[in-house]
Order: structure tokens, then sequence, then C-alpha cells
């Protein structure tokens, strides 16, 4: 990179102080997709900053100065990808509005490719709490966005009223992150549907109905009294 197209580098302001859209949106667009190259081909371990200046023509001074190094790259790259339009489906059927979840997770992960930057994210929440805290944030605006699914559900009396959203829909694809992540099993749309189908039967049976706080158990049946002597 030469020094003219450094210096226009540098006068761009940290992330997060930008306007949208121009030079600072598209310098940041180029490291994050220099990050997510990076962790496709070497994976967390073998990303380094210089690779990223490299593949971004970014100079890595800049890189140090507005993201403090790799672990703020990284965290940048997820919060990008936070931000973008994405929207769950809305089939009209809870059934189905699960089952395209759990699909779209599975496939998500079904292509090595395209599922390499997504599996370093992860690795790298292991190996970096601030990695972890920006994937924590990345899956909890997922899983945000999905619960209106359950929301329409809930309007259109296909489950209980109180159900906790938050729950159901991570419950929906639990099992694959689990086969994904710890297992490592294959997954596929029939276990997606299982996994689906799964959360919507505990969700039926009232699993997710939460309490409220002011209501308490009932108490348990007292014993029958005994007979002194007995």
């Amino acid at each position: 990179m030469n020094e003219r197209a450094a210096s226009t580098a540098d006068s761009d302001p940290a992330p997060g102080s930008r306007r949208p859209g121009g030079r600072t949106a598209r310098t940041r667009a180029a490291v994050r997709d220099a990050v997510l190259t990076g962790l496709a081909e070497h994976g967390y371990p073998g990303l380094s900053v210089e690779y990223v200046s490299e593949r971004s023509g970014v100079h890595k001074t800049t890189l140090y100065r507005r993201w403090g190094g790799l672990e703020g790259l990284v965290v940048d790259a997820l919060d990008l990808a936070g931000e973008d339009g994405w929207t769950p489906p809305d089939t009209g059927c809870l059934r189905d509005d699960l089952r395209a979840l759990a699909r779209e997770t599975a496939a998500s992960f079904a292509d090595p490719a395209a599922a390499a930057a997504p599996r370093a994210f992860i690795a790298a929440a292991f190996q970096s709490a601030k990695a972890a805290d920006a994937l924590h944030a990345f899956y909890s605006e997922r899983f945000r966005r999905c619960e209106s699914v359950v929301r329409r559900a809930v309007e259109r009396s296909e489950i209980p009223q109180a159900t906790d959203a938050g729950a159901l829909v991570r419950a929906a694809t639990a099992p694959l992150f689990l086969r994904l992540f710890v297992t490592r099993e294959p997954v596929d749309e029939a276990l997606a549907d299982q996994s689906a189908d799964g959360a919507l039967a505990a969700a039926l049976a009232g699993v997710f109905t939460t309490r409220s706080p002011t209501t308490s158990p009932p108490p348990p049946a007292s014993a029958p009294a005994t007979q002194a002597g007995a």
C-alpha cells in the first residue's frame, strides 16, 4: 500500500464513530473481509495483523490505532456481521418457522468453505475473552430477532401465552450446535426438523412457560396422620 493511501486510511475515525457509507465504511468492510478470509484460511491462531493489512490494503499502523490489534479486528468483524438486515422466517405457522430456522442453521455449516469463518469465530471465543463477548452479543441479537416467530405464534394461539420466546428459539437449534461443536457429528435437514419439532413439542407441553414471580407453586399434599404407636 502506498503512503498516500495509508494517510487517507489514517484519517478515518474509529469504528462506531463514523457516519454510514463513504470511505470509512468501505475501509471497515475491506478489513472485515480480510479478517473473514484469514479466519477461513488460517483459523484464529494463524490470523495476524500483517495478513489483514496485506489483504485489505490498510496500513498495519492504522489497524493497530483503530482496532487495537487482532482481538479488536475479530470483534469488529463480528459487530459488523451483526449489523445486517437478516430477518427470521414468517411462514404463518410456528412449526414451519422453527424448521426453517433450524434448517438455515444446518445449511450455514454444511459447506466447509462457507462454514470456515463462522467456525473460526466460535473457536476464537475460546481463546479470547473479547471475542467471546462479541460472539455472545452476536448470537443474543440473532435470537432476539428470532423471538418474533414465537410472539406471532402466541398471537395465533398456537402455544401458551406465557411461553419464553428466547428459550424456545434457542432450544430449536441447540442440538445442532451440540453436534457441530461438541460431538462433531454431521447435521442435515432431517436432524434440523427433528430439533425444531422437539422444541415445539416441549413448548406445547408448557416446558417453556414462565411463571409469574408472584405466583407460588401449590404446597405439597400433607401426609396422612399416623396413629400414636403405629
